[in-house]
């Protein structure tokens, strides 16, 4: 009997999901916490939410053959570690492309619109239509700037377009001229995204290389009515950096679905600015897509159990395994 530890914090709907889904020969065991890590000793198989695996947990796991990843991240993971074990690390790539970049829409709505005063106006009785209407902005017309053009990236793209936006990207990799134009975006290096896109939606992993790609030093080379856009993880943008910008109105506004540090500490001074609008990490998290995100996760498992390789985009530390090749 091999054991699936699902481990980190998941609604009851897709714990249930797994539960009809785990086939025979195979065990569920949930970890919820940390705390439990002892629990994970006789793991062949990890789904991980939310929380982190470091070196020392990795090193401490014998029978692991696989950490999945539910969604695409995996920054709180260290790969190198897990491929000096010939263990791979696997995310569900693709999978919640559509409810990402979804996201990051309705924050260019929400920010563009000013959604939350309207909202709020509304239920403390002000019928207030004079005056907003003047500071609100359409995408129509707009350059957006997509720094990572990953699934999620390509999915904004097609989204704005559809509102009439155009579109550049900026990425370390850099997708043919033939792939630029059927999807009608243009590239461009870092600076110059950032001097002329009226909207920057981020799209990158957390890396060495991202985190605080967005300071100080790179909002300066923003457009004064500039919003940016981040859907992606949270430390990519030096928060300090980002309120002061905000406070000084040295651009129009921010939407954010991840912070620095999370969950969301009510004295954090962006929360505090009515120019920015902040949502709890949902972007991936809609129930059309739970169950393609916890199919996925199984078949990864079944791959591996059955010595067959993964997809090719979902291991993320293959160039860390030390003995063989997944």
């Amino acid at each position: 009997m091999e054991i699936i530890a699902l481990t980190g914090e998941y609604d009851p709907e897709i714990k249930a999901l797994f539960s009809k889904m785990v086939p025979n020969g195979f065990k569920l065991k949930e970890i919820s916490a940390a705390s439990q890590y002892d629990e994970l000793h006789d793991a062949n198989y990890i789904i991980l939410r939310i929380l982190s695996l470091n070196e020392e947990v990795i090193n401490s796991l014998p029978n692991l053959k696989l950490i999945q990843r539910w969604g695409v991240g995996y920054d709180k993971v260290d790969i190198i570690a897990a491929g000096k074990n010939n263990i791979p690390v696997a995310i569900t790539s693709g999978m919640n492309a559509s409810s990402v970049s979804e996201m990051a829409i309705l924050l260019i709505l929400a920010v563009y619109r000013k959604l939350i005063c309207l909202h709020n106006n509304v239920l403390e009785g002000r019928w207030q239509q004079g005056g907003l209407g003047s500071t609100s902005y359409t995408i129509d017309g707009k350059i957006v700037g997509l720094i990572g053009l990953g699934s999620i990236g390509k999915q904004v793209a097609k989204k704005v377009m559809a509102f009439g936006a155009t579109v550049q990207y900026y990425d370390v990799f850099r997708l043919s001229p033939e792939e630029e134009e059927k999807l009608g975006i243009q590239y461009v290096e870092l600076k110059q995204l950032l001097k002329t896109s009226d909207i920057v939606s981020l799209h990158v992993p957390l890396t060495d290389k991202t985190k605080h790609l967005i300071c100080k030093d790179t909002i300066e080379l923003m457009k004064p009515m500039a919003i940016i856009i981040n859907t992606a993880r949270g430390p990519i943008i030096k928060e300090d950096d980002l309120e002061e910008a905000l406070q000084n109105k040295r651009i129009l506004g921010a939407g954010l679905d991840c912070l620095e540090n999370e969950p969301a500490n009510e004295n954090n001074p962006l929360l505090k600015l009515k120019n920015i609008v902040v949502t709890p990490h949902m972007g991936g998290s809609t129930a059309d897509i739970n169950a393609s995100m916890a199919k996925r996760c199984i078949e990864n498992i079944l791959k591996i159990s059955n010595g067959q390789a993964l997809p090719k985009t979902d291991v993320v530390n293959a160039q860390y395994f030390v003995n063989q090749q997944i």
